[in-house]
């Protein structure tokens, strides 16, 4: 073991220690001796403890510890701190900017055991609410995560947009008058993207060279060059000629399974100067928007003419699962409503604070639910005909049980169910809970079905088949929740549903006005899932949905 592996070792017990409130003067003496270990002008392997103990600086306790980790290659008394410390605590001190002090509020306050849960804290605006921390500090926080997040090389579909547009427009400045696409992933609109892939038509590879600051070309093969943005993503360029165009982009959108299967159908077919819809045409098909183009049953469907009429950004007409400054939010309840009337042209607006059980994003008591309804009523009638629902968020126990007595979720017009704690659970344990929390007479939303967390949280285990069946059997509706870090129920699984007669909802989960935005990239991954506006609760008319919610609030009446 080198010196600056037991440099690390050290320093990762001293900021345990101090995580957990071990005595200051050890915490230093440990972490002194980290920066003196990795210091030192020779190796402290193969050195006598007694030799170890004279190093000004290190001191018989420290040496003792250096001593235990080249003997063993282990420390008893770090491991015993890693084995009471959760793993994603670990991780967010080795966040810049965030020691032991700023963790341990992150942790013991917030409840924040993971770097993914602490990206949403910080969107949510949690986190400048906590000692030592300001707006800031938060947005340095983000910038280090997402800087961290993409060291995996996957990037979020929501975190490339905006430099998906700037490579296009670069890519188009060098090309001239040559058409320029973007394909692959990022045009199936896939949740995760591993790699930007443009297509350049009529125009060859040897003669382009792209001139941008925001790129690297790292390889050149043919009719591809292969390049690197400056946060790490790969970025592939291919070229084809003109009369190539129609297959090529059929050919560099789609997945290999999909791709390999129209390609079957074509066979012995001239493709030169048909566009996309006409190969798809040629192949017996209705044509099949690049989103679908996953290698599932798109095929079958289009050759039978029944694909979906797949939902569209102006098919809403409200928004539901949103958040204001009663709990956790950014914005007023009246500013969140005028920003869906004013700028959105929506006609109502779901508020679904968060329930008692939230103590962290200060959840309503029964007291605060009273006082609520009493500003809802006072603004539904002053922002007539636009309408606020009387929602919340209201906490899955660990039993599957929810957090207010039926008299008070009997109040509500509508009721969004959530699991925000307790994530460790077996398949079997977390099907118990949720199909609990789905029979409950007042459950109207399961809201983000698997509570994962896009590249940091897998979520907890999920058997879909028996969560939809549960709500195809009571009348619940899932929820699509938009958020860019949920994407919650996951696409692949929005045909089964909707099969099965279950509504879903694309819900934004907004924080701040801002938040209303992100029910596009909702969307987007409900349009991959196959989803059509028929089967989606909030392209509901104001008086469809006002029908929908009394309909099964009479339903819970009779029920409980």
């Amino acid at each position: 073991m080198d010196n600056k592996t037991i440099s690390r070792r050290l320093k990762l017990l001293g900021q345990l220690m101090e995580l957990h409130d071990e005595n200051p003067f050890k915490v230093r003496s440990v972490m002194n001796a980290s920066f003196k270990i990795d210091k030192l002008p020779f190796q402290a392997a193969g050195k006598p403890l007694a030799e170890l103990e004279k190093i000004d600086g290190i001191g018989k306790s420290t040496a003792a510890k250096v001593w235990e980790l080249l003997d063993t290659q282990t420390l008893a008394e770090l491991e015993g701190f890693i084995a009471k410390t959760p793993s994603g605590v670990i991780e967010i001190m080795s966040v810049k900017g965030l020691g032991p002090k700023k963790a341990s509020v992150i942790w013991k306050t917030l409840g924040i055991e993971d770097l993914g849960e602490l990206l949403y804290a910080c969107n949510e605006n949690r986190l400048i609410e906590a000692k030592g921390f300001g707006s800031k500090t938060q947005e340095e926080i983000i910038k280090a995560i997402e800087f961290k997040l993409a060291g995996s090389g996957k990037f979020l579909y929501a975190h490339l947009v905006l430099l998906a547009e700037q490579l296009l427009a670069d890519i188009k400045t060098c090309t001239g008058d040559a058409p320029v696409i973007i394909t692959g992933e990022f045009r199936r609109r896939c949740e995760i993207i591993n790699s930007l892939d443009f297509l350049v038509c009529d125009k060859p590879a040897s003669s382009f060279e792209p001139i941008t600051d925001r790129l690297t070309v790292i390889g050149r093969t043919g009719d591809k060059i292969t390049a690197e943005a400056n946060n790490g993503l790969k970025v592939n360029i291919h070229f084809c000629a003109a009369a190539e165009m129609g297959w090529e982009l059929i050919h560099h959108t789609g997945n290999e399974s999909h791709v390999s299967s129209l390609k079957d159908l074509l066979a012995g077919k001239d493709l030169l100067t048909y566009t996309e819809p006409e190969i798809y045409e040629m192949a017996g098909l209705s044509y099949i928007e690049p989103e679908l183009r996953e290698g599932f049953n798109e095929l079958e469907l289009a050759r039978e003419n029944k694909l979906p009429e797949l939902l569209t950004y102006n098919d809403l007409k409200g928004t539901l699962h949103n958040h204001s400054t009663w709990s956790d939010g950014v914005n007023t309840l009246e500013e969140m409503a005028l920003y869906c009337r004013d700028v959105l042209n929506l006609e109502y607006l779901g508020n679904c604070d968060h329930s008692k059980s939230a103590v962290y994003a200060k959840g309503l008591s029964e007291e605060r639910v009273i006082a609520q309804h009493a500003e809802i009523d006072l603004l539904n009638h002053k922002l007539a005909p636009f309408k606020i629902f009387k929602g919340i968020e209201s906490d899955i126990l660990s039993d599957g049980s929810l957090d207010y007595p039926d008299e008070i979720l009997a109040t509500f017009d509508f009721v969004v169910a959530s699991i925000h704690s307790a994530f460790k659970m077996t398949e079997e344990r977390a099907a118990e809970r949720l199909v609990k929390a789905i029979e409950n007479p007042y459950t109207t939303i399961l809201g983000h079905p698997t509570g994962r967390l896009l590249l940091s949280r897998s979520g907890y285990p999920v058997d879909f088949r028996k969560i939809i069946d549960a709500c195809a059997a009571n009348g619940v509706v899932i929820e699509i929740n938009a958020n860019p870090l949920r994407l919650d129920m996951d696409w692949r699984w929005h045909r089964y549903a909707t099969d099965k007669g279950v509504l879903l909802s694309v819900n934004p989960d907004a924080h701040r006005t801002e938040g209303f935005h992100d029910m596009h990239y909702g969307v987007l991954v409900a349009r991959k899932g196959g989803l059509a506006a028929a089967n989606c609760l909030n392209t509901f008319s104001m008086e469809e949905i006002s029908r929908f919610f009394d309909q099964r609030k009479v339903r819970s009446s009779n029920n409980t």
